[in-house]
């Protein structure tokens, strides 16, 4: 529920339960002074209403009058007859004392004996008394009396008419009616302020402290999320701005170590040759090699420490051009299956120089293509393929080359029977720089580039390079690449 519709809900219950509240009150106030609901349509056509009913008041008004001008009516059997008559649509009647003894008694009142018992006694002539109330079983009655005196003879004629319920109940329970009214009306407000109070503005004090907290550089917290309402979806936008904010801070100083390794590294690598190649120089400055065969070796020595320079620079500048999105890539949609077997013909021919056995599996149907860019996705290859033979340690070294589809992916597996790698290094190796020798010795040789190169070309090619490993069992490299098209597919 949104704030805009609980505000709405909350102005219009603020007027709305006043206004019905006042209304009841009114109404309240109408019926206890009135008698009766139905006779609400009268209110402003007399103020003289005493019973429930029109017919009953304009019967009151009638033997009001002939009491004051004919008090011989009041004992006229006929005359009784008719009033009754017209009073009994009413459920209302008449009763006649005259003396001490019931001389007249409608119908309807002769049912219940127990009204004309204890009727209040005469007072004076022409007078009248009402709003007396009596009970008769659960009916409650209300009556008037009227007093004349007929040829020195006392005599009392009572109208008597049952009591709307809801009229008595008003009567009796006004007051108590009243306060819970005034109760409700004041608890109704109080709630919904305290409503309001929680449900909004403390609410916007938890998102001002957030806030004060990120001003002051404090991001180590978490906003608490309430509601889908408007300030809950502006908490979660908070909450993930300052998750943001705070990865983004953890990111730049990891940014900063990795920046810091990178120097040492780089200094490393680059010191290692530049310094055999001082030394060679000096020794050739020095005489040392001061025989052509020395001096020949000596030159061989630094034009391979050289060539390891060039080569470390060249892989430094590649990863770089690649971190930054520089590097411009040639991508063709090609056979996969002549592209393997060209490349399987050349690794085999590479590998055989170095007493390497080679085994191709290519499980590859004709007319599969992908798009790839040769000469970078060879250069995965070759990084690969070199970091198998430098670690190699077996009698019988053996490289393996499989080749499949899996779905929509062609899947290479690149496997040796080399040293292997161990549980700890192989989650890093796609790491710039990183080597499972921490010495960083150049018994192995390499920049610690290749592979994370070759993690960046795959990536270019919207691939992925996983990789397994078992420490003196060899290691396996997984390459895989969306397949783009088949039978003569186009780019």
């Amino acid at each position: 529920m949104s704030i805009r519709f609980k505000l709405l809900l909350s102005y219009a219950a603020m007027l709305v339960i006043p206004l019905i509240s006042i209304l009841v009150i009114s109404l309240l106030l109408v019926i206890f002074y009135q008698g009766d609901v139905k006779n609400l349509k009268g209110v402003y056509e007399t103020t003289e209403n005493r019973f429930g009913h029109e017919a009953v008041e304009h019967a009151v008004k009638e033997i009001k009058r002939t009491s004051v001008r004919h008090p011989d009516l009041l004992l006229d059997s006929t005359y009784l007859n008719d009033m009754s008559a017209d009073l009994e649509k009413n459920d209302s009647g008449i009763i006649v004392r005259r003396g001490d003894a019931i001389y007249y008694r409608s119908e309807n009142m002769a049912q219940s004996p127990r009204l004309a018992v204890d009727l209040p006694g005469y007072a004076r002539s022409n007078s009248s008394n009402g709003y007396t109330e009596k009970k008769e079983g659960n009916t409650n009655y209300v009556f008037l009396q009227f007093d004349v005196m007929f040829k020195d003879e006392p005599v009392s004629l009572f109208i008597i008419s049952k009591e709307d319920p809801l009229t008595y109940f008003i009567r009796k329970y006004f007051p108590t009616l009243f306060v819970c009214s005034l109760l409700i009306l004041i608890i109704t407000h109080v709630l919904l302020t305290t409503y309001m109070s929680k449900n909004i503005i403390r609410r916007l004090r938890t998102l001002r402290t957030a806030a004060r907290e990120m001003k002051n550089g404090n991001l180590d917290f978490k906003l608490q999320v309430e509601g889908k309402d408007e300030i809950g979806q502006l908490s979660m936008a908070f909450e993930d701005m300052r998750s943001r904010m705070q990865e983004s801070i953890q990111i730049q100083a990891q940014y900063e170590v990795n920046r810091k390794e990178l120097i040492a590294s780089i200094s490393h690598d680059l010191r290692t040759p530049l310094t055999a190649i001082r030394g060679y120089i000096d020794g050739v400055m020095e005489g040392v090699a001061d025989t052509p065969e020395k001096s020949a070796r000596y030159m061989k020595t630094i034009d391979a420490k050289a060539a390891e320079l060039e080569h470390l620079i060249n892989e430094l500048f590649l990863y770089s051009k690649l971190d930054l999105n520089r590097q411009p890539f040639q991508f063709e949609a090609v056979e996969l299956l002549p592209f393997l077997n060209d490349l399987s013909e050349e690794l085999q021919f590479e590998l055989e120089k170095k007493s390497i056995a080679f085994e191709p599996d290519m499980d590859v149907p004709a007319g599969y293509f992908v798009r790839m860019d040769r000469d970078q996705f060879k250069r995965v290859l070759n990084n690969i393929i070199s970091n198998s033979v430098r670690y190699m340690d077996k009698p019988l070294p053996v490289i393996r080359m499989k080749a499949y589809l899996a779905g929509h992916q062609a899947v290479m597996k690149i496997s040796d029977n080399g040293i292997g790698m161990k549980d700890k290094d192989l989650e890093h190796i796609f790491e710039r720089f990183y080597r499972a020798d921490e010495s960083r010795s150049n018994k192995t040789g390499g920049s610690g580039l290749g592979l994370a190169i070759a993690k960046q070309i795959m990536e270019s090619h919207n691939g992925e390079i996983t990789a397994a490993s078992k420490w003196t069992a060899g290691t396996t490299i997984s390459l895989s690449l969306p397949i783009h098209s088949r039978e003569g597919g186009g780019k």
